[in-house]
């Protein structure tokens, strides 16, 4: 299939099963679990069938008997496939006579695949009578959901088109909010997840994402193996990502198994807990954490204990920890093996923060490891339209860039989707990737008729361009009193800067300014003590 094919399959997929779903008792959130589980099941047959056809080409026939043995469960796994058993085929579920009870026979199939499969076990969702609740109305719903994916042009569908798919679906029920974690960041778009994975170039050893949500950033992980080194993605890396809510765990759980990608998903808070216990031992560390948390239980004795914060919690002067985010950044930092990268997303307000988030980002600029910012505009995501920054370390920066650091501001690098949604094209981000090679004194890969790239960088080598990026150095940055906005540096005026998260900045201010008047409090209290 081509990428116009694949684009048009995954809309029409979409469309028929947004139909259905739109004559169903269900919210989008009861109708996630079950509408992502028949995709999986989809997938799994269409790549036992691939997997079965290899391997009884390919296995070694017996001498002695003129014939091939017997295919095993760990031939298909060494394959990416799961071994069906028949009544787990989709194709038996399709042709479930009207008379048999189909909620009954898709819970089954996914129930036999648990048993065989323990990574999955308690992953699949099992809870396909809810599509059914009150008259046949909703049965046929589900039989006619498992014929959308039954139709000729999926069945014969190849490769990783399912996990395209499945992406895709993933996206769809995040804009529609579908009982995602925070209102849909379980996924994180595309867009940002493909220039972080350009950025750090996951292709070897322990990937870790301690928010991982539905592992995006796994899967993209495992494309760019694919696409750049033609290795075996779980030859190539090993995954561990920890996630706080147990559906989007399950969400993960499942998009690993639909991609063939092994890996250990973890239902755990990683502010109080490390459970892969990977402190300095990743050679990657990509995320998107839930920003601006609060409620950061300071007093916990994990947290007062953990290494991965080398420069300490963030404290206000209450003792209190008034923003997790800089408890974010110290985690993946402290993770990172010494040429380790890790390329995170983050909120705007973060590179100005003061008091002891500014305290830890000087202490982080010091270690020389700060790669690279970049500024990204209002509207990437599909549930909120603050914009962001992308933040990227590196423990294993060359000689010549141990003391810079390279500030992208992209904010008007974007191509508008709709009226609510930003992202970047192909060339926008092959020419953003460029920047960051070119800086490290590589050889940019773009095409020749790359036109961005050719408008910005006409002799192919880098410049510093005055609203688009510049490499500074960290004394510069000191000068700036350790402000890491893109915009201070590359020529943008910080007066109207876009990409700075006023709302959460005047909190902070409110927050700093609670502290100086208890401090002036205890100040006038103690005077009065003198005076009196």
């Amino acid at each position: 299939m081509t990428h116009k094919n694949i684009k048009q399959l995954e809309i029409e997929l979409w469309e028929a099963a947004d139909e259905l779903r739109a004559n169903s008792k269900l919210t989008a959130g009861e109708y996630k679990d079950p509408l992502l589980g028949l995709v999986l099941l989809r997938f799994a047959q269409n790549r036992y069938e691939e997997a079965k056809t290899h391997l009884e080409n390919t296995l070694p026939i017996n001498p002695r008997t003129g014939k091939r043995r017997e295919l095993t469960k760990d031939d298909f796994a060494a394959s990416g496939a799961i071994m069906l058993p028949d009544n787990a085929k989709y194709e038996y579920l399709a042709s479930l006579p009207e008379s048999e009870d189909i909620a009954e026979a898709v819970n089954s199939a996914m129930k036999m695949i648990e048993d065989d499969y323990r990574d999955l076990a308690g992953i699949l969702p099992r809870n396909y009578q809810e599509l059914m609740p009150d008259d046949d109305q909703e049965a046929n719903l589900l039989r006619n959901l498992i014929r959308i994916f039954n139709r000729d042009s999926v069945r014969k569908a190849k490769g990783d088109i399912f996990g395209r798919v499945y992406e895709y679906f993933l996206m769809k029920l995040s804009m529609m909010g579908a009982g995602a974690q925070e209102g849909g960041e379980f996924f994180t778009p595309p867009s940002l997840v493909q220039l972080i994975v350009n950025f750090i170039q996951p292709d070897h050893g322990i990937i870790h994402d301690p928010a991982c949500g539905s592992g995006g950033m796994f899967v993209q992980s495992a494309h760019f193996v694919k696409n750049h080194e033609n290795k075996n993605v779980n030859e190539a890396i090993t995954v561990f990502g920890t996630e706080y809510k147990s559906n989007t765990t399950r969400l993960a759980k499942m998009n690993l198994a639909i991609h063939g990608i092994d890996g250990k998903i973890a239902n755990n808070n990683s502010f109080y807990s490390d459970p892969h216990e990977l402190f300095g031992k990743c050679d990657f560390v990509m995320a998107n954490p839930p920003f601006n948390v609060d409620k950061v239980d300071a007093k916990n004795k994990f947290l007062a204990e953990d290494k991965r914060l080398p420069f300490g919690a963030p404290l206000t002067g209450k003792g209190t920890i008034g923003n997790a985010n800089y408890l974010w950044i110290q985690y993946f930092h402290s993770y990172l093996n010494p040429t380790g990268r890790a390329g995170f997303v983050m909120a705007s307000s973060a590179t100005d923060a003061g008091n002891a988030d500014k305290r830890v980002r000087e202490e982080l600029v010091k270690t020389g490891d700060v790669d690279c910012i970049v500024s990204v505009s209002n509207n990437f995501f599909y549930t909120r339209s603050l914009p962001c920054h992308l933040w990227f370390f590196d423990k294993g920066k060359s000689q010549t860039n141990k003391d810079k650091v390279l500030m992208i501001d992209a904010r008007n690098v974007y191509r508008k989707v709709s009226t609510t949604i930003n992202d970047f094209d192909e060339d926008q981000l092959a020419g953003l990737t460029a920047i960051m090679a070119m800086y490290r004194g590589e050889k940019p890969e773009v095409k020749a008729d790359n036109a961005w790239f050719n408008e910005h960088f006409p002799d192919g080598k880098y410049r510093d361009i005055e609203g688009l990026c510049k490499i500074v150095d960290r004394s510069e940055i000191a000068e700036q009193d350790y402000s890491l906005t893109p915009g201070r540096y590359v020529g943008v005026n910080i007066n109207i800067d876009m990409d700075f998260d006023y709302q959460s900045r005047m909190k902070e201010i409110h927050s700093e300014l609670d502290t100086l008047n208890v401090e002036a409090n205890n100040l006038m209290a103690q005077i009065q003590g003198f005076k009196s």
